[in-house]
């Protein structure tokens, strides 16, 4: 049997509005110098709406509209809507990485829910981090809660070519270096790669996330492939603030949707998508949020029996637009039927099999057939060894098959700046043979595990022609990025782990087949350098960053907070204390 049916007796927002005493008369006195009379919400569930636009988040720029459309659904629902900004988490603006401010924001969405009278939630994200960031506050509060994706951008353009957020950049990058585009193309291509609203277009964090969040049965049905600018992303708005009214008085909260069936869709559906690495960090965040067991292994494990079906950039030719117009991700999961768990609730109240079933797909160029995959299978890999014991990430499909299996001299990098200044070095000792090694790029060495593991090629080797190399780090990179890059090095070297013991010359062995990643030195040469070994100075001795370096688990972990990770949130408080 389900939940009964809410009464407007039995909402949460009763509790501040409905009582006859000296506080209630207080909210509703403060609630009418705000313009509203007590038939506006009396006995109706007050619907938060977590809002992350800012005039710094050019991914959310239409979020000021699209929060209007919300409200307008809540008001034709019989709800009360009540607009909460957070915190924009900007991609391409916020110093050193939004991936630092991840956990702030859902501390933050968790107690805008806890502490006011919310019955119920509309999360408004898109750009990388901040999807997480809002599911991950939100489970925790465990209220009706239903996600509105910001939607990608249209495409780029430069003389004709289609542009991808990331993926061209860091291709046209690699040519301005090389000497093969001039300043004037590289000002051509600035002003035409970005020329709507919404995140990145391309099969990066913020689409993989979104598309995520809708395979765990987050949002609307079809909502997290809609373009931004498309008339039918404001409608979707709409009907999401419709439908989290219904949600309230149904009583179905967040955890009714998120449990093991959710998470492992969403899970497959990343790898169905060839999406982004960085997928793995928040997807364990988010799972044990929700109570459920994810980690590194079962990743692999799914990885190997997924097939990528998604031609999209940076793992394939198109862009989200076409992704969206040849079917979208409900396109998509209607061929993936017996790899996902069906019967998985869903928002709007069905399951997720309801949801796709008949979807069709009008381009199989873009959404590939089971029979024809982009890529057959492992189109994210998890290695371990000794340079990785609690383990490392991989997008084989983004990589140079030559380089599957490879071995050569490191080339080590201490840090970012370290980097920064010795890479374009003609003197620098590397050939297309060397493996590049970045250090201290992890949650605690940057800080904030940054999207510095696609490092650049050195100058001297773009010009004669090398476009990947094996580089490895601590780091992430971006979702919109490839190459030969093994991430997220576990544990990271800023707390001791193998990766700060790798030395210039020393062999690496990569070996993706075989899951492998190891340091061609023998056990007590290191254990030598270990003795020798000094932990870094910390980051931050004050303030949030004080908080994130005493409390934030490796990348294998989720990089949560320890102290967030599992539990219920807080009690509400009681409407009588003052």
């Amino acid at each position: 049997m389900g939940k009964p049916r809410k009464t407007p007796e039995t909402l949460r927002s009763h509790r501040w509005y409905g009582a006859a005493d000296l506080r209630a008369f207080g909210h509703r006195s403060r609630t009418a110098q705000m313009g509203y009379a007590r038939e506006d919400y009396a006995g109706k569930p007050v619907i938060a709406i977590i809002n992350t636009w800012s005039d710094i988040n050019p991914c959310h720029t239409h979020f000021r509209q699209r929060a209007e459309e919300v409200k307008r659904g809540v008001w034709q629902a019989g709800g009360f809507p009540v607009e909460m900004p957070a915190m924009s988490l900007s991609e391409p603006f916020q110093k050193p990485t939004t991936m630092l401010y991840r956990n702030l924001l859902a501390m933050e969405t968790e107690e805008l829910l806890r502490s006011y009278p919310a019955d119920g939630a509309v999360l408004m994200g898109g750009c990388d981090k901040t999807t997480p960031a809002l599911i991950m506050g939100a489970l925790s509060m465990n209220l009706p809660t239903i996600f509105v994706p910001a939607g990608p951008m249209l495409r780029g353009d430069f003389r004709g070519e289609t542009l991808g957020s990331g993926s061209d950049v860091w291709k046209y990058w690699a040519e301005l270096r090389a000497g093969r585009i001039d300043e004037h193309d590289w000002h051509e291509i600035e002003a035409g790669i970005a020329r709507s609203p919404g995140h990145c277009m391309t099969m990066g964090t913020a689409s993989t996330m979104t598309s995520a969040a809708e395979a765990m049965g987050l949002t609307l049905p079809g909502a997290a492939s809609i373009p931004a600018p498309d008339a039918r992303h404001a409608q979707m708005a709409s009907l999401s603030g419709r439908r989290i009214v219904d949600m309230v008085w149904e009583d179905l909260a967040i955890r009714d949707v998120v449990d093991a069936r959710a998470i492992h869709n969403a899970v497959t559906t990343v790898l169905a998508l060839g999406g982004s690495t960085n997928a793995i960090v928040h997807l364990i965040a988010i799972a044990r949020r929700a109570g459920v067991a994810l980690d590194l292994d079962r990743f692999d494990a799914l990885a190997r029996r997924t097939p990528v079906l998604a031609n999209v950039r940076p793992s394939g030719a198109f862009l989200m637009e076409d992704f969206y117009y040849a079917g979208g991700l409900r396109g998509l999961l209607g061929r993936l039927p017996d790899l996902l768990e069906g019967s998985a609730q869903t928002v709007n109240g069905r399951s997720l099999a309801a949801n796709v079933e008949g979807a069709p797909v009008h381009r199989d160029d873009v959404i590939r057939t089971r029979a024809n995959p982009l890529v057959a299978h492992s189109g994210l890999a998890v290695l371990r060894g000794n340079l990785a014991p609690d383990g490392a990430v991989i997008k084989p499909p983004a990589m140079e098959p030559r380089l599957a299996h490879h071995t050569g001299p490191a080339v080590v990098f201490r840090n970012y700046a370290d980097m920064a200044a010795r890479i374009d070095d003609p003197a620098l000792p590397v050939t297309r043979d060397s493996v590049l090694v970045l250090q201290g790029a992890g949650p605690q060495g940057a800080p904030g595990l940054p999207e510095w593991g696609q490092l650049p090629i050195p100058r001297k080797l773009l010009q004669e022609g090398v476009r990947d190399m094996v580089r490895i780090s601590d780091a992430r990179m971006s979702g919109t990025s490839y190459g030969a890059c093994v991430l997220h090095v576990a544990p990271e070297s800023h707390v001791g782990g193998p990766l700060a013991l790798v030395r210039d010359g020393d062999r690496i062995t990569l070996d993706v087949a075989a899951r492998n990643l190891a340091l061609e030195v023998d056990a007590a040469e290191l254990a030598r350098r270990r003795a020798a070994w000094t932990p870094p100075k910390p980051h931050y001795a004050r303030g949030f960053g004080a908080l994130y370096l005493a409390h934030v688990t490796q990348a294998n972990d989720g990089c949560d907070f320890d102290f967030l990770e599992e539990g219920a949130a807080t009690a509400t408080p009681d409407p009588e204390i003052h």
